[in-house]
C-alpha cells in the first residue's frame, strides 16, 4: 500500500492535479530547478512518459514510406515510419504533450509546425528536435559542411575544432534544432568499420581531447541560452571493435581494455559537462549496451556521476528482443532498458504503452522517471525553448553559410589534408609548368568531398577538387575525364580511354578513393552501415592509377575517403599523394590550394593507415609483443603510421631537456625541446609528446601519445616547446585494476610522428 502511495506521490498517477503552487514554471525569473520542480508537480503519468518519447519528423516519415516496404523496415538503421499510424495520429499525439522530440526534422518549416503542435497541448512543453551534426549542419540544405571528425582530428587543433562547433550550434539554431548528436568518440580500431570517417581516430589522448572540444563549442560552459544547442557524446562504447568490423556486431573485452583504451574519451566529455548520451548498438561481453546496467547506471551515473540524458540509439532497446535475443518481448525489452539507465526512446511507439504497463506493475522505479523527465526539462528550460520555440525563416540566410563560417570551414580543411608522399620534389606544382593537366577519377568534381552524415547541399556551396584546380592554375588546359560518381562503377573502357589522355598530357591528378553519399545509399563504400572486408581502392580505381603511371607522366593521387585504405602499390609507385579525408565545403579550394603550394601541409595522420586488410591492428599503442615476429609474407611495419605528415620544409629537433632526471609520484617534471624550421619556407608544425612505462606490474604499450603543440615557425626560426610531466601523464591501471603511478622509469619521446625514428627521447625516473 506505501509503494503504491508513494508511486502516486512521485508521478501524480489520478489526474495531475496538484495543489495551488506559488510559484509558476512559465515565469522565466525563476531558476531552472524551480522551473522544473513546478512542471513536474503539474505533469500526468502519461505527460512524464510522453516526454521520454522521441518520433522521426513527418516529412522523413512521408519519404521512408515511399522507399521502404515495411519488411525493409525491420532492419533499417536510417529511415522509419510507423505502420498503423497515420501523420494526424502523430500530431495528435504531439498536440496531446505525448512526444518529447523528434529527430530528422532538416527545414525550418517543419520544426515550426512541430513546436507550433506541442504548443497546443495542456502545458505547452517544447520540443527538442535532435539531429546528426558531426561536421556542421551538414543534413540541413545549404548548410556549411565541414571536414568530417578524421580530418578534424588531423588538424591536431582543439581551438578549431571548437570554433567549428560554437559556429554549428549557431546554424541549428537557425534551423529550428537544439540537440546535436555529436561528438562520436568511439576509438576507432578497426578500419573495416563504415563509421571510422565520423570519429577523431585510434588514440584515446587525441579523441579525448577533440570530444572536449566539440562539447564546449556546442554547448559552451554552461548550457543556457537560444544560441546553445544540447551535444550528445556516442556510442557507449566497443563499437569500433566488433567481431568482423560490422556496425553493431558483438564487442567482447576486458575490463582493462574498456578503461585503458574506449572508456577514457567518454569520461574527459562527461567531466566536460555534455548534457547528453547514446549507447551502442552492440553487445558488451554478451549484454547488449542498451540494457548493460553496469554500464549505464553503475559506471555511467555513479562512478562518473553523469547526470544528464541518455537517449537510445535507432530502434536499439527494440533490439534486445529481435536482434540480440535477450529479451524475450518488445515490452521487457523496454522494460530492461529504462532500469539501466535508459532516459529517451529513439525512436517510435509502443515505448511509452510498455513503460506505463511497468510502472503500474511496480517493475520500474518511480524515481528513475522522474529523473529521465527532469533533465529533459532541464535541457528545455536551459536552452530557451519555453520563452521561444520557433525561428525566423527569413533569418536563417544571415546565420547559415557565412563567410566567417566559411573560413572555419577552409581553415580546418587546410590543416586537414595530410602530405603522405612528395617524392623528387613533384609538389608543390608551378603555375604555368605544366601546359595540359589531365584530371580524372570518381571523386574529382562531386559532393563525396562532404562525406557521410550530409545531404547534397547547392552546388554554388560546394567547391570540388576540380573547381580549386581550375582556380589555382587558370592558364593551365584542363583535360577531365568525367567517369561518374559510382566508385564500383568504372569500365575497363573509361581505364583505356583514362590511359590515352593521360599521354597526351604533362600531368595527371587523379582524385580516388571511396564514398560516403548516403542520398546514393546503394552506391555507398563507406560510412554508417558500409563496413568492407577488405580495404583497397573500389572497383577498378587501383587499374586506372597503375594505367595512368605506366604512361609516365608525373601522377599526383588525391585520396577521398572516411577511412584509410590499403594503397600500397600507390604508395611505392606514385610520386605524390594527398589523403584529403571529407574535407567539406570548402575542400576543393583547401587541396587545389595545396597542390599548388599556396598553402604548407600540416596535418598529421590520427590513425594508422595499414599495408593490407590482414593488418588491422596495426595501431601504434601496440604491446610490444604484437609486433615481436615479422609476418612469413608481406611486411610488419604500416604504410603510414599514427602522428605521419610531410610538410613542403623540413623541421629538426633538438635533444629533450628535463627539469628533474627524478620526480615523486605525485610531483611534476617538465620536458622541452627546440624544434626549428630548417627549411625555406614559413610553415606549421605538431610537436607530439609520448611516454613509454619501462617496467610494469601490467604490460603497457611501447608509447602513448600524452600532448601534441601546434605551431608556426618561419625559415630558420627556433622555438622551445614544453610539455608538463604530471601524475596523470605517468598513471595507469596496475595489475589489481587500482589507477596510479608505479615507480620504475618512464621514457619521454617528443618528436614529429609516433615513429621511433621520428622521436628524441629520455629517460625519467619516478621514485
Amino acid at each position: 500500500m506505501f509503494r503504491l502511495f508513494l508511486t502516486g506521490l512521485l508521478l501524480g498517477l489520478v489526474s495531475g492535479a496538484s495543489p495551488k503552487k506559488v510559484m509558476d514554471y512559465t515565469n522565466s525569473n525563476l531558476s531552472v530547478e524551480q522551473r522544473v520542480a513546478d512542471l513536474m508537480g503539474r505533469m500526468t503519468l502519461e505527460e512524464k512518459v510522453g516526454q521520454m518519447c522521441q518520433y522521426v519528423g513527418i516529412a522523413h516519415m512521408l519519404n521512408a514510406q515511399k522507399t521502404l516496404t515495411e519488411e525493409e523496415l525491420k532492419n533499417s538503421h536510417a529511415e522509419g515510419y510507423y505502420p498503423g499510424y497515420t501523420l494526424e495520429d502523430i500530431r495528435e499525439m504531439t498536440r496531446k504533450g505525448l512526444i518529447g522530440s523528434f529527430l530528422h526534422v532538416v527545414t525550418t518549416e517543419e520544426a515550426n509546425y512541430l513546436q507550433k503542435l506541442a504548443r497546443q497541448s495542456r502545458l505547452k512543453i517544447p520540443l527538442l528536435i535532435g539531429v546528426d551534426a558531426l561536421h556542421g549542419n551538414g543534413l540541413y540544405h545549404g548548410a556549411t559542411v565541414y571536414p568530417t571528425p578524421i580530418g578534424q582530428a588531423s588538424t591536431f587543433a582543439p581551438e578549431l575544432i571548437e570554433r567549428m562547433s560554437r559556429e554549428t550550434a549557431l546554424e541549428m539554431r537557425a534551423c529550428g534544432m537544439q540537440w546535436a548528436y555529436a561528438p562520436n568518440v568511439e576509438v576507432a580500431r578497426d578500419t573495416r568499420w563504415g563509421r571510422i570517417g565520423e570519429t577523431f581516430g585510434e588514440d584515446p589522448y587525441l579523441v579525448g581531447q577533440m570530444g572536449i572540444a566539440t562539447v564546449k563549442g556546442l554547448q559552451t560552459d554552461r548550457l543556457s541560452g537560444q544560441d546553445k544547442v544540447m551535444a550528445c557524446v556516442k556510442h557507449l562504447v566497443g563499437g569500433s571493435l566488433t567481431s568482423n568490423g560490422i556496425n553493431g556486431s558483438p564487442a567482447d573485452m576486458s575490463e582493462r581494455m574498456l578503461r585503458e583504451v574506449f572508456l577514457p574519451p567518454f569520461k574527459k566529455c562527461v567531466d566536460a559537462g555534455v548534457f547528453s548520451l547514446m549507447p551502442s548498438h552492440n553487445d558488451l561481453s554478451g549484454i547488449p549496451c542498451h540494457g548493460n546496467r553496469w554500464l549505464l547506471t553503475d559506471l555511467l551515473k555513479k562512478e562518473w556521476g553523469f547526470k544528464g540524458i541518455v537517449v537510445s540509439d535507432w530502434m536499439d532497446i527494440e533490439r534486445m528482443n529481435d536482434f540480440h535475443g535477450t529479451a524475450p518481448t518488445v515490452k521487457e525489452a523496454c522494460l530492461t532498458g529504462v532500469n539501466a539507465g535508459i532516459g529517451m526512446h529513439m525512436h517510435g511507439p509502443g515505448f511509452a504503452e510498455y513503460v506505463l504497463e511497468g510502472i503500474r506493475e511496480n517493475r520500474i522505479d518511480p524515481a528513475l522517471i522522474n529523473a529521465a523527465v527532469g533533465r529533459i526539462l532541464e535541457a528545455k528550460f536551459r536552452l530557451g525553448l519555453f520563452e521561444n520555440p520557433f525561428v525566423a525563416p527569413g533569418k536563417v540566410g544571415e546565420v547559415v553559410f557565412t563567410g566567417t563560417h566559411q573560413q572555419t570551414a577552409l581553415e580546418i580543411a587546410r590543416r586537414s589534408v595530410v602530405l603522405l608522399k612528395n617524392e623528387k620534389g613533384l609538389l608543390p606544382l608551378q603555375k604555368g609548368r605544366y601546359k595540359r593537366i589531365f584530371v580524372t577519377g570518381h571523386n574529382a568534381d562531386n559532393q563525396s568531398i562532404l562525406g557521410d552524415w550530409s545531404f547534397e547541399q547547392p552546388d554554388n556551396r560546394v567547391t570540388t577538387v576540380l573547381e580549386g584546380i581550375r582556380q589555382q592554375d587558370s592558364d593551365a588546359e584542363i583535360d577531365y575525364q568525367d567517369i561518374g560518381r559510382n566508385v564500383q562503377g568504372l569500365t575497363p573502357q573509361q581505364v583505356d580511354e583514362a590511359t590515352l589522355r593521360a599521354r597526351k598530357a604533362d600531368l595527371a591528378i587523379l582524385v580516388v578513393g571511396e564514398n560516403s553519399m548516403r542520398y546514393f545509399w546503394k552506391e555507398k563504400t563507406c560510412g554508417e552501415n558500409s563496413d568492407r572486408y577488405e580495404l583497397s581502392l573500389p572497383g577498378l580505381q587501383e587499374q586506372l592509377v597503375e594505367a595512368v603511371v605506366a604512361t609516365g607522366v608525373p601522377t599526383v593521387v588525391v585520396l577521398v575517403n572516411g577511412r584509410p585504405l590499403t594503397t600500397e602499390w600507390i604508395a611505392e609507385n606514385v610520386p605524390a599523394i594527398l589523403e584529403a579525408w571529407e574535407p567539406g565545403s570548402l575542400g576543393g579550394q583547401a587541396v587545389a590550394e595545396i597542390l599548388y603550394g599556396a598553402i604548407c601541409p600540416s596535418a598529421k595522420l590520427p590513425i594508422t593507415i595499414p599495408r593490407s586488410t590482414g593488418q588491422i591492428g596495426c595501431y601504434y599503442n601496440h604491446k610490444f609483443w604484437a609486433n615481436r615476429f615479422p609476418y612469413a609474407t608481406g611486411k610488419s611495419d604500416p604504410l603510414y603510421p599514427f602522428g605521419y605528415g610531410l610538410s613542403y620544409t623540413t623541421f629538426s629537433y633538438s635533444p629533450v631537456r628535463l627539469s628533474a632526471a627524478r620526480m615523486p609520484p605525485d610531483g611534476a617534471a617538465n620536458a622541452t625541446v627546440d624544434v626549428t624550421n630548417t627549411g625555406d619556407r614559413e610553415a606549421e608544425e605538431v610537436v607530439q609528446l609520448y611516454i613509454r612505462d619501462d617496467y610494469s606490474s601490467a604490460t603497457r604499450p611501447v608509447k602513448e601519445l600524452k600532448g601534441f603543440r601546434r605551431i608556426s615557425l618561419k625559415p630558420g626560426e627556433t622555438r622551445s616547446i614544453s610539455f608538463d610531466i604530471l601524475p596523470e601523464t605517468l598513471a595507469f591501471y596496475d595489475a589489481d585494476m587500482k589507477y596510479g603511478v608505479e615507480k620504475g622509469t618512464f621514457t619521454i619521446m617528443i618528436g614529429s610522428s609516433s615513429r621511433t625514428d621520428d622521436l628524441q627521447s629520455v629517460s625519467l625516473s619516478v621514485e
